[in-house]
């Protein structure tokens, strides 16, 4: 079993910065990729980012260059620092894990103001 708790999410204005953060524990020594969907309002959830233990990193087009994740595995803790965030962007996004199971956090509401 995987827990995940996530933080950093909150109101901010188009243009403006956030870092989300997500800290694993349990049997984190399973844990292979980690990353974050969101969902917005009426929509499905979608991948956002990715990164294998390696460091290997995906991201959605409609986030390149604006967001980055990274991972610290010292710390068990994966982060997505968003940039020139969009009122788009808004939504609940939840940090995963695969151990190899897909385990998710309870999810973190962000919302960009135009």
């Amino acid at each position: 079993q995987v827990q995940l708790v996530e933080s950093g999410g909150g109101l901010v204005q188009a243009g403006g910065s956030l870092r989300l953060s997500c800290a694993a524990s349990g049997s984190i020594f399973s844990i292979n990729a980690m990353g974050w969907y969101r969902q917005a309002p009426g929509k499905q959830r979608a991948m956002v980012a990715s990164i294998t233990s390696g460091g290997s990193t995906f991201y959605a087009d409609s986030v390149k260059g604006r967001f980055t994740i990274s991972r610290e595995n010292a710390k068990n803790t994966v982060y997505l620092q968003m940039i020139s965030l969009k009122p788009e962007d808004t939504a609940v996004y939840y940090c995963y894990a695969e151990a190899p199971y897909r385990y998710w956090g309870q999810g973190t509401q962000v919302t960009v103001s135009s």
